[in-house]
């Protein structure tokens, strides 16, 4: 499979001498993962990622390729060398694939939380009532492996995102298990049914981030790093843009954003 490349990214520019100039390609996943990342119907890397690192690539001048792979291939092909760079990885991610891999790690690009949507009314139930807890093959939810291994949460799986939030809308499952901000992201703009599902921030939840990671390259994450840094405004404004930090350090974490506004409203009325 051959790295797409998109727009201004070009394979083969010439450097200043007339010699090709190197291509980067940037190992991603080929799923939808809005608004982080997805692909489209053309086979087009898009969404937060894409934007983020198109910045990074013309502040630092570089020639980079997207090659969006299966999500459970990814770590692979950067232990491989067939990508030079994976996004999103972390160093607790597949760990024992890398285990003596001399891999360097960005800063933090982007902060998560994964945990539990329920149903409005089941909101606030606590744990002990969260029996089935949907998840989408692949996830593993650490914080309610206790719960599984001593049989007291039983796992429903599904294929994908859309198959488990419906588990969880036709009570088939207690909860489902994602990242919040995009599981809301595809209630609210998707599925078109804000507010079907809710966050509960009283279940146990774990909180994460999403960086770049290279196995030949540590010179370029570390201009990656110096360029988060020093281009901090406009990578603010993208993710404000993108939402992917949406309410991530408030009470409105997971909840659809007309009641944000409408509750923060409230609080200006009862606090003048």
């Amino acid at each position: 499979m051959k790295p797409q490349v998109f727009g201004w990214l070009a394979a083969g520019l010439l450097s200043a001498n007339g010699a090709l100039a190197q291509t980067y390609v940037i190992g991603v996943e080929r799923q939808s993962f809005q608004p982080h990342y997805w692909v489209n119907d053309q086979g087009q890397y898009q969404g937060f990622a894409r934007d983020l690192l198109d910045l990074f690539a013309r502040e630092a001048g570089l020639d980079i390729q997207y090659q969006p792979l299966p999500v459970n291939q990814l770590t692979r092909h950067l232990l491989n060398g067939s990508v030079d760079f994976k996004y999103p990885d972390h160093p607790n991610w597949a760990p024992d694939l890398k285990v003596g891999k001399a891999i360097t790690y960005s800063a933090p690009v982007v902060e998560y939380v994964d945990g539990v949507l329920v149903a409005p009314k089941r909101q606030g139930s606590g744990v002990d009532q969260l029996g089935r807890l949907a998840v989408v093959d692949g996830w593993t939810p650490w914080a309610y492996q206790a719960r599984i291994e001593a049989g007291q949460t039983r796992l429903v799986h599904s294929a994908d995102l859309g198959e488990m939030i419906k588990q969880a809308m036709k009570q088939q499952a207690d909860g489902a298990y994602y990242n919040v901000v995009v599981a809301t992201y595809y209630l609210d703009n998707i599925r078109a049914r804000p507010g079907a599902l809710v966050f509960d921030p009283k279940l146990p939840h774990t909180r994460g981030t999403f960086n770049l990671s290279s196995l030949r390259y540590p010179e370029l994450v570390a201009r990656f790093d110096r360029f988060l840094a020093e281009h901090r405004q406009e990578v603010d404004a993208l993710k404000a843009r993108y939402q992917v930090e949406a309410n991530l350090d408030s009470e409105y974490l997971g909840m659809e954003q007309w009641k944000v506004d409408f509750l923060k409203r409230q609080k200006e009325k009862a606090n003048p």
